[in-house]
Order: structure tokens, then C-alpha cells, then sequence
């Protein structure tokens, strides 16, 4: 295997072990070592790589390669590994699923006494970081607590939505349409959370009947002279194939000067094949909001005064209906904070290794605001809290891993990966140097109803050498069948290789995504090598129903079980 084989970090350890300095680029530390080679006899160069070879030994040895089929033989496996690419020889480690439920029931009691989300920034968030330092602690390893301050939004009291169909005013009132004086008004509220759900960087209003604020309906979004129609107005978009983003709504909002957003989920199929959110158990047909973020590097400052929310459909035909189309009134209070920074947080536990080049795993711990987040993400949370205590278990009895290792979670995933993102920012030039793998686990879980739901999960790589073994170990996996866990659950693997953006490189959607391609800031610099596991989804996704009625644990077992024996491989040989 080539030097160009090898990743910016290794590269840069073999620098350091020859005593050489370490270039920035990848290419020049090739043309380094490749120098170094030029002038360093062969001998000494094996020496260099396997210190235990002295020269009687590696005599030895090149007369059994060159021998031929009985050196084979004898020797294959240690001649691969020399010379080639090994095979993974590792075992399954173990992994409790019962614990793995444990630790996620012990998050969603942290969560906000109404909304029962740990949104970032949050009392609840923080407390949800704490508690996983003290479980690292407990399980005996070190532990890094890290705070960053990044762009945050802070909802600081329960929203309103409500509509008003005006009653008769007596002949001669003065009285206000949908004032207290108009006593046959008809008034309807809206159940947050279930009815409608703000979105990430939301601005505040004070909208009340007698403003008449008025309602254009914007279809799909896709007709720029309805937006330039729309100003001083609240915009209702239609979610079909027009919606590009909710970054985009935002910013065609206050480009346009309207006074609000609302974002109508929908079933553009008629029935046919609806959206997951729209057929939620007990709201089957009924297309219940979710939460979706905004990124806030494509605002020169977020406007502070406009609303944004989603509403179920029925609502949404409920406001077209009687506002938009008829003589109804909207009341609309939002009151959100969305100028400043709030502090996230991204603890770590550490289990130190013989050198300092880096596995991570990760995951993050924070979930939408309206939502327990059972599944997204509390799932992969517990699952690193059960694979740190599994790692430290192991320490015990194998001693040091060769790798210093980390069991770390996000804050801040859910508004824009700020957590991991403002991490790989603050330990860059660590990072660069030796972090050799980095796992995400993002809903790394399948649904109880495996008959109707699926029993798919997705394990992806950008680098076919890891996931060459990951390939492997799932073999081992399937064969072995621990739990009779392989019995149950379709594994697929893929390897996504390109550039970011690229239809075959890794998606930049989940904490993976600054690990590998926030480490490319030079021309030449190499990404991060990570692998990632998604689980089928979730039809809950987002929503209120996000809770520990659909959460299925053994299936956090399978990818515990297969990256966490890579991670055991690599640690321990």
C-alpha cells in the first residue's frame, strides 16, 4: 500500500515516528517520506515499520516469500499484513440493549416540563450534557467538557394560533370585528405542538384580531410575482414541490417584507402515497408539523419581527378557507429571540491510548423543541453512553488501546450542527493531525413494527478501507448472529467517496459532516475519514410523537455490536 493510500494523519505519524517535520498538505508530506525512502536503505525501512525485524529475521523471511506456495501457507496471514491489505480477525464485543433503554429513559426525563424537548441552549440541554459527563465519569473515564457560544434562537413563551370568524355587529356599532363587542364572533385556538409548530430562528409577533393582518395564500412558492404581492402580509406556502427550504422561505420572507410565514405540511399525492407525517398513527391523514431549521450563514442578520410556523393541513385549509378566501381574522403570537448566542454544549469521555491519534464516536444530544426526540436522537446517545461503558469494561481486561478514544455528544445538532461544527473549529489542527475514524450514530434505530415499518438500517463510509472491514465484521455478524438480532434486521453498506455536495459523497446533514469535510481547509488537505449509521427513519420524525412508545432497543445493538468491534479492532489489535 502507497503513501497515497494513507490518510493526512497517518501520514503525518509516520512523519513524526522517522523524527521528520510535518508539512501542512498531504502532498508534500508524500514527497517528504518519498525523499526519505530515496535515501534510507531498504532494510532499514522494514526496520522502520517493524522494529521487532532484525536482519537475520527479515533474511529469513524473503527467502520464505520468495519461495513461494509452502511460505503462503505458513506464513499468508502475516504476509498480508506486511504487504497488503489485512482481513478483520477481531470479535463481536458486546452490547446490552436493556442498559441502552436505560440511559434513554433517563434523557427523556430531562426534558422541558411542557414541550418535553431538550432543545439546545436550553436549561434541559445543559442538564442532559451533565448528565452524560457524570455517566462517562461513573464508567471511569476522563471527561471534557466542552461549552461553545454559537448563533441560537430562544422561544420564551408559548406560542398562539389562533382564527375568528366575525360575527353581526349591530347596526351603528363602532365596535371592532372580532373585538370583545362582537358577541357572535366564532373563535378558534390551536393546539401547539399538534396543530402547529414553530420553526428554527422564528421572529416574534404580536398579532391580534383587530390588526386584520391579511393572509395570501403563496401556493408553492415557486411564483416569484406572488411573493413581491404578498408584502405586509403573512405568506401561507403550500409544502409541494415548489418548497425548497425552509432557509429559502425565510429569506424570500424578508426579502419581500412579509409579517409572516406559514408553512402548510401536505399530502400532495391525494393518498396515494403520503409523507410519513401524514400517516402517524392516530393522525393518520391529519399531516401533523414538524420542526425544521434555517441555516443561518445565508442571512446577513435574521429578521426579528417574523413569525414562522407549520400547521397541520386541516389547519392550513381552515386558515385558506376562512381567512385567506373568507372574512376571518388571524391572531398570531410568537415570542422568540433569535439575535443572539446561546451556549451549547459538547461533552466528551475520554478513555486515553498509547498515542495520540483519535477514534471518536458521536452522537448528538439535543432534540427538537416540541418533541421528546426518542428516536432523533436520544437512540444514538444511549447507544454511546452503552458503547463508553462497553470500551471502559474492555480497558480493564485488554489494558490501553493503541488509540486515545472518545465517546462525545452534540448540543446543537438540531438548528445546524453547531455543536460538532464550532468542536472540529476549536481542536482543527488536532484533528487534522490525528484523528483517524470519527462514528455517527443518528437514529442508528428501526421501529418496533418491523412488518410495516421496515427492518433496514443504512451503514455508510467515505473510505473504502474501512468500509472494506465494516463489510466484514457484518459477514461475521450475520454468521454468528448474536441476539439473533442478524435474523431480524437487513444491514446495507455503501461507500460514498466523492466531493461534498456530490450526489456519491457523504451528506453534509448530520454531525459526520464537520468531521469530514471541516477538516479540508487547505487546497490538498484530505477529509476525515467517518462511518455513519442510519436507521429506516421514522414516520414520527420531528413531531410530538417522537417519544418512547416506538423506540425498539435491540436494534441499537446492531450497529453497537458491528462499529463497535471496528473501534475494538483497531484499539487492540
Amino acid at each position: 500500500m502507497g503513501y497515497e493510500d494513507q490518510s493526512h494523519a497517518e501520514l503525518g505519524e509516520m512523519l513524526k515516528e522517522r523524527g521528520l517535520d510535518v508539512p501542512k498538505t498531504k502532498e508534500e508530506r508524500i514527497a517528504v517520506l518519498n525523499e526519505a525512502d530515496a535515501s534510507t536503505p531498504f532494510i532499514h525501512r522494514i526496520q522502520d515499520r517493524f522494529p521487532w525485524a532484525t536482519v537475520p529475521v527479515i533474511a529469513v523471511v524473503m527467502i520464505l516469500v520468495i519461495g513461494g506456495s509452502v511460505t503462503a501457507i505458513l506464513f499468508g496471514d502475516n504476509i498480508i499484513g506486511w504487504f497488503g491489505e489485512e482481513e478483520f480477525d477481531g470479535e463481536l464485543i458486546d452490547f446490552d440493549s436493556a442498559q441502552a433503554r436505560a440511559f434513554a429513559e433517563g434523557l427523556l426525563a430531562l426534558g422541558h416540563p411542557d414541550w418535553e424537548g431538550r432543545m439546545s441552549g436550553t436549561a434541559q440541554e445543559h442538564a442532559t450534557a451533565q448528565s452524560n459527563l457524570n455517566n462517562f465519569s461513573e464508567f471511569g473515564l476522563a471527561i471534557e467538557d466542552n461549552s461553545f457560544a454559537v448563533p441560537m434562537f430562544e422561544i420564551q413563551d408559548e406560542p398562539e394560533l389562533r382564527i375568528c370568524i366575525p360575527g353581526t355587529i349591530p347596526f351603528g356599532s363602532t365596535a371592532t370585528p372580532c373585538s370583545i363587542f362582537d358577541l357572535n364572533r366564532q373563535e378558534v385556538a390551536f393546539n401547539h405542538r399538534e396543530q402547529f409548530v414553530l420553526q428554527g430562528y422564528s421572529g416574534s409577533s404580536d398579532y391580534q384580531f383587530q390588526d386584520n393582518i391579511p393572509v395570501v395564500d403563496l401556493g408553492n412558492a415557486s411564483d416569484d410575482s406572488v411573493w413581491e404581492n404578498a408584502s405586509a402580509s403573512i405568506g401561507m406556502v403550500f409544502g409541494q414541490g415548489g418548497v425548497s427550504s425552509n432557509t429559502q422561505l425565510l429569506l424570500n420572507a424578508q426579502q419581500n417584507d412579509l409579517y409572516g410565514l406559514i408553512l402548510v405540511t401536505w399530502d400532495s399525492t391525494g393518498g396515494e402515497n403520503p409523507p410519513n407525517n401524514c400517516k402517524i398513527p392516530g393522525d393518520e391523514g391529519r399531516c401533523v408539523p414538524y420542526f425544521k431549521s434555517v441555516d443561518t450563514s445565508q442571512f446577513e442578520s435574521l429578521p426579528p419581527g417574523i413569525p414562522f410556523m407549520m400547521v397541520s393541513n386541516d389547519v392550513g385549509e381552515q386558515i385558506r378557507d376562512e381567512v385567506v378566501n373568507g372574512e376571518g381574522r388571524i391572531s398570531m403570537i410568537v415570542s422568540v429571540d433569535n439575535q443572539g448566542e446561546r451556549d451549547v454544549k459538547a461533552p466528551c469521555g475520554i478513555l486515553p491510548g498509547k498515542t495520540d491519534e483519535l477514534l471518536i464516536f458521536g452522537a448528538h444530544h439535543d432534540t427538537v423543541y416540541n418533541g421528546a426526540g426518542a428516536v432523533d436522537d436520544t437512540s444514538g446517545t444511549a447507544t454511546v453512553l452503552e458503547l463508553a461503558r462497553q470500551f471502559a469494561n474492555m480497558a480493564e481486561s485488554k489494558g490501553e488501546p493503541y488509540y486515545t478514544m472518545k465517546f462525545c455528544t452534540w448540543g446543537g445538532e438540531e438548528e445546524g450542527l453547531h455543536g460538532s461544527k464550532a468542536f472540529v473549529a476549536a481542536y482543527l489542527g488536532q484533528l487534522q493531525e490525528n484523528l483517524r475514524l470519527y462514528i455517527n450514530l443518528d437514529m442508528n434505530h428501526v421501529d418496533i413494527d418491523l412488518e410495516t415499518r421496515g427492518n433496514s438500517l443504512w451503514m455508510f463510509g467515505n473510505d473504502a478501507r474501512d468500509m472494506k472491514y465494516i463489510n466484514q465484521i457484518v459477514d461475521q455478524f450475520e454468521q454468528e448472529n448474536p441476539y439473533g438480532l442478524a435474523s431480524r434486521y437487513d444491514i446495507n453498506t455503501q461507500t460514498l467517496d466523492g466531493e461534498k455536495g456530490a450526489s456519491d459523497g457523504m451528506p453534509y446533514n448530520s454531525d459526520h459532516g464537520p468531521f469530514v469535510y471541516d477538516l479540508q481547509r487547505e487546497p490538498g488537505d484530505e477529509p476525515g475519514r467517518a462511518i455513519v449509521c442510519y436507521g429506516s427513519g421514522s414516520w414520527e420524525y420531528h413531531t410530538f410523537h417522537d417519544d418512547m412508545d416506538r423506540f425498539n432497543e435491540e436494534s441499537l445493538a446492531v450497529s453497537g455490536i458491528i462499529y463497535g468491534s471496528y473501534a475494538a479492532w483497531l484499539a487492540w489489535g
